[in-house]
């Protein structure tokens, strides 16, 4: 099965451009499947496939993992099954039909306007660091992309004159995005001032780099991005993301439309975007009372 899981892998990463971390997530949840067949001693291959994947999600239920873990494992076993089915290396498909728990809809962890003010503001620019960290927060708040985009983008994606950002998204489909004229004014201090600092002479294409000169990582932007909300005495949960969910929030909230918006973050399906339209009904209403031409007080329409 390490075979097929293997050939299935590289399938995903040549014929379907998935990235890494797709493929990484994948291999992994697979991996596991295959160790609990082998424990167990039962052939995920054979006419009983079905049951040894349903005896595999309960087991997932019951060592506590969360709806949204269990759609994903069944997903990646979805994927992996039609791919042995057209490859007729299986005769039927074990997980037809099978599907995955309703997780409960949370929303997003956004924060205000003035939250994300305060915490924009932390970095010291007049340290090479700090003139960096403040162009990345910068950016990625007018651009809305993923930590991982942020930190996979190059010199050449960026086009400071003209504003705006060229990055790969999820299955490398490219976008174009708008970068507003803050934003460009800090990596472009940045550049001027800063990297030039932190590459320590070594040839790298990364737009931004570490203390060593080597692209950011991630977990290196995670670590900054939390001690800033720390400094920034921000009282909320603060993940990679938040800059991400708080972009679009605040697009929707000052008119957007959830097209533009879909646009903007890359999302395939519109039904993702829509999580974002979590405003309050009393914003709501003052949208509706400025909107509607119908919406006037009746007394004063006399």
């Amino acid at each position: 099965m390490e075979g097929l899981i293997n050939h299935f892998i590289h399938y995903l990463a040549v014929e379907k451009g998935l990235a890494e971390n797709t493929l990484a997530s994948y291999q992994g949840d697979l991996n596991q499947f295959r160790a609990f067949c082998r424990e167990k001693e039962l052939d995920p291959m054979g006419a009983g496939g079905r049951g040894v994947v349903m005896a595999y999600l309960l087991q997932l239920k019951k060592s506590g993992r969360s709806p949204a873990t269990i759609s994903r494992h069944l997903a990646a076993l979805k994927s992996f099954y039609r791919f042995l089915l057209a490859e007729g290396l299986v005769h039927m498909d074990a997980t037809a039909n099978l599907e995955s728990p309703r997780p409960p809809q949370r929303l997003p962890r956004v924060l205000s306007t003035r939250e994300v003010e305060s915490l924009l503001s932390q970095p010291r620019i007049s340290t090479a660091a700090g003139l960096r960290d403040k162009a990345m927060l910068e950016l990625l708040y007018a651009t809305g992309i993923r930590v991982s985009e942020l930190v996979s983008l190059d010199l050449a994606h960026v086009n400071l004159e003209h504003g705006f950002v060229r990055c790969f998204g999820k299955g490398a489909r490219e976008r174009i995005i708008p970068l507003g004229s803050v934003a460009c004014h800090y990596v472009s201090e940045y550049l001027l001032r800063s990297r030039g600092t932190l590459v320590k002479g070594k040839n790298t294409a990364a737009l931004f780099v570490n203390q060593q000169g080597q692209r950011l990582t991630r977990q290196g932007f995670w670590k900054i991005i939390k001690k800033y909300a720390r400094q920034g005495r921000i009282n909320k949960v603060i993940t990679p993301h938040t800059l991400r969910h708080s972009f679009a929030t605040h697009l929707l909230e000052n008119g957007a439309d959830l097209r533009s918006v879909q646009e903007l973050l890359g999302h395939a399906d519109i039904a993702t975007t829509q999580i974002y339209t979590h405003l309050t009904r009393a914003r709501l209403r003052e949208i509706y009372d400025h909107t509607h031409p119908r919406a006037a007080d009746i007394k004063k329409s006399n």
